[in-house]
């Protein structure tokens, strides 16, 4: 093989769920830098690759392994990259090192695989043409809100990865920012024994997480649905439009409007007229 880095997916629940590229590469690596070296070493055994020289790499080490990573190209090793699920620097190790690799020029080789979210969104039936992925969401209350407040006006599909023991207090924030009506798909335990995918609305989420306590239990991707189109100006073109008007004429807060948004001249001109007659 040539001599790089191979950022390499590996199943994220079954073990077959794994590319014959894949399987080549892994069989083939001088080195395999592995997020941990049992969870590895038992997948490489499955598939009957058991000679293989591994490296821990996880979050806690990353920048140092990264070095000895580098030091192995220098020697002209090729080095393959895994994590213990799934597509390794997507919500998983592997970003500094890839970077660093990058840096110090090398080449760096996408080896495709398995993916969590897109095999959630593939099941879900959500028909939007776009997706958010966002990833682990903050750990406490007040910065978790925060994030999702300022996710609450895009139309795109929400892609969410949450741990069991958060999907409670997860669910309401959810709740409570996106509102009951906006639909949400629970995908849990995604190609693995207990796999299960449901969908409801927000305002039903949270009895059916605690219907049964199984349906908290295990890895989770939450996919919820984008807001809805608005008639009339966005949240943004309304804001500052309202701004503009503090400051400027009516007809110069207009013009100013259309030039800083993009929205469209007659709808700003009309709610310009509306703020000035609910003012007076």
């Amino acid at each position: 093989m040539e001599c790089a880095l191979y950022v390499v997916a590996t199943p994220i629940g079954n073990l077959s769920d794994i590319t014959l590229r894949a399987l080549e590469v892994l069989g083939a690596a001088d080195t395999i830098a592995a997020e941990d070296t049992r969870n590895t070493r038992h997948l490489l055994q499955h598939h009957g690759i058991a000679d293989a020289r591994l490296l821990a790499l996880h979050q806690h080490n990353e920048r140092g392994a990264a070095e000895k990573v580098i030091a192995l190209l220098q020697q002209g090793q090729n080095v393959a990259l895994v994590t213990d699920a799934g597509t390794p620097a997507v919500s998983d190790p592997g970003a500094v090192l890839v970077e660093a690799v990058r840096a110090a020029g090398f080449r760096v080789i996408p080896i495709p695989g398995a993916s969590a979210a897109v095999a959630a969104l593939s099941a879900s039936g959500l028909s939007a043409p776009h997706f958010l992925f966002y990833g682990f969401l903050p750990n406490k209350p007040g910065a978790r809100r925060s994030a999702l407040q300022g996710l609450a006006e895009h139309p795109y599909t929400l892609v969410f990865y949450e741990a069991p023991h958060r999907i409670l207090e997860c669910t309401a924030d959810l709740q409570a920012v996106f509102g009951a009506e906006r639909e949400i798909v629970f995908a849990r335990e995604v190609t693995k024994l207990f796999e299960s995918i449901h969908r409801c609305k927000l305002g039903e989420a949270l009895e059916w997480l605690n219907s049964d306590s199984n349906n908290q239990r295990g890895e989770f991707v939450l996919l919820v649905a984008g807001a809805v189109a608005r008639e009339g100006l966005d949240a943004e073109a309304e804001r500052t439009l309202v701004l503009l008007l503090e400051e400027l004429p009516l007809k110069q807060a207009v013009q100013l409007a259309v030039k800083v948004t993009g929205a469209n001249k007659n709808e700003l001109y009309q709610r310009a007229l509306a703020l000035k007659a609910a003012a007076e």
